[in-house]
């Protein structure tokens, strides 16, 4: 099944009622080769390029107005700010006590993530990040060299193999392969059906297993798609609680409370700690946050 309609009727019982989407684009300044982010704000404004505060962020700006490329300029060939969607910029900033911590960016291309986490890590640490595209990881390296990241090794490997580094993480950010939203692809009704989301979905599932099992106790699991999908979103989070041993941790950010019950079943209670952000301002986004009980 597919379709405009078909998607469209789903998210009606989901309980979120489609209305126009306008993304508005957005960087995130890095505070390790920045300073002063207010000295940073007045610098692109002086090259045309307006910024405005997202509420919700700690170093996230929209840009609300730009006479040339984000992308062009001095202060982004420095590293001083990536740009990244606002809703992405949420869940590494969910982690709790980075420094000097073994992670894992287990699907880290094009590197934004990357960047975020070793920018909170202050370059401590270790970050193990892993792409399992070889075409995607000269973007990432050039990403971490440009932002002058120094804590980070990079493989090119299957995240579901992730077993064969031999390393037990501290933290893990899973931002998986997904099947993304109508939001942030104008193609995305025609090229999507709900049996490749529930492929997506599978694979999904052995991801988590996998980062699971390379998790130490007490450890942390970031869980994010850029999926609206409940397969992809509150029916892995329900299938790894009851499968894998891990505690959906509540969490304060943007967006509205995970679905407990979809289309009729039922999921566990937890559930609920996660977000969910409908597109807007932002594509839309689901963020869980695991922890490991010992």
């Amino acid at each position: 099944m597919s379709g405009k309609e078909f998607f469209l009727r789903r998210y009606e019982k989901l309980g979120w009622k489609p209305s126009d989407v306008k993304l508005k684009q957005a960087i995130r300044i890095n505070s390790t080769n920045v300073v002063d982010d207010e000295e940073t704000v007045k610098r692109l404004q002086s090259r045309g390029i307006k910024l405005e505060k997202i509420s919700f962020l700690e170093k996230g700006y929209w840009i609300s107005q730009a006479k040339l490329s984000p992308g062009a300029t001095t202060e982004y060939l420095l590293g001083m700010y990536s740009i990244q969607e606002a809703a992405a910029q949420i869940p590494v900033s969910l982690f709790t006590n980075l420094k000097d911590k073994i992670v894992l960016d287990s699907c880290a291309a094009p590197g934004g993530k990357t960047v975020q986490l070793a920018d909170l890590m202050h370059n401590s640490g270790v970050i193990v990040a892993l792409d399992i595209e070889r075409s995607k990881l000269a973007a990432l390296a050039n990403h971490l060299e440009r932002c002058r990241i120094r804590n980070t090794v990079v493989y090119q490997m299957d995240a579901r193999r992730v077993a064969e580094l031999g390393v037990k993480f501290d933290r893990i950010l899973l931002d998986v392969p997904c099947s993304g939203n109508f939001a942030a692809d104008n193609n995305w009704f025609a090229k999507r059906s709900l049996k490749d989301i529930k492929a997506n979905a599978g694979i999904q599932r052995e991801i988590l297993a996998k980062a699971a099992g390379s998790l130490k106790n007490d450890g942390e699991i970031i869980y994010a798609t850029c999926s609206l999908e409940p397969e992809e979103d509150e029916m892995n989070v329900d299938w790894a609680v009851r499968n894998l041993h891990l505690q959906v941790e509540d969490i304060e950010c943007y967006g509205e409370k995970g679905l407990t019950e979809i289309f009729g079943k039922k999921l566990h209670r937890s559930v609920e700690n996660c977000r969910r952000i409908w597109p807007g301002q932002t594509q839309g986004f689901f963020i869980c946050k695991f922890r490991k009980g010992g």
